[in-house]
């Protein structure tokens, strides 16, 4: 449960973030809520126990709820750590989630493939579309009964609802990224 405390900073650091995000002065914000410069001061500094009226008036010159001006401030960002991104291992290659989120009709993902590797992709919906960049070493794209062979840069574009497979016939580890743009009618 939030203190009377809590309020007031939250309020503090939310206007004033809001505040400048939008490039806006505390002179201007006044003209548009209809609420004395000083007033705008004294939400700033936390030390303002306003009303239900100015915080409404606040709110709406900062075009936001009065609930979000007075919660806890948004995080700008958030950090996932390696550990907390998906890891899945096919075969012997190792993918990863480049992206903590689910996409709608999207994968990305970072394949490991160590010397010598083979991994069988999957076929997925009519209409899926895949985008395979390599990153280092050599990837090698079988795609019913074709091969091709990527080089740093390359990037190999498919229809990913057919029979393919991925290989490294290279000493050294290759790094592939693949990006799966699912059909209409999803991934399954």
């Amino acid at each position: 449960m939030s203190t009377p405390t809590d309020v007031s900073a939250n309020l503090a650091a939310n206007i004033k973030q809001l505040r400048e995000v939008r490039g806006l002065t505390q002179d201007r914000l006044a003209k548009l809520s209809g609420l004395p410069r000083p007033t705008w001061a004294n939400l700033e500094s936390g030390s303002a126990n306003p009303t239900v009226s100015v915080l409404v008036k606040a709110a709406a010159a900062l075009q936001v709820s009065v609930e979000e001006l007075i919660g806890p401030p948004r995080s700008e960002g958030r950090l996932y750590l390696a550990q907390e991104i998906p890891i899945k291992m096919r075969d012997e290659v190792t993918i990863r989630k480049l992206l903590p989120d689910t996409l709608q009709n999207m994968e990305l993902d970072r394949m490991e493939l160590p010397p010598h590797s083979r991994m069988s992709g999957v076929p997925h919906r009519p209409g899926t579309r895949e985008y395979l960049t390599c990153e280092a070493g050599l990837v090698e794209i079988v795609l019913s009964g074709q091969k091709w062979v990527l080089h740093p840069g390359d990037v190999f574009v498919f229809r990913g609802d057919q029979r393919h497979s991925y290989a490294n016939p290279a000493d050294e580890t290759a790094i592939a990224y693949s990006v799966v743009l699912f059909g209409a009618q999803g991934p399954y």
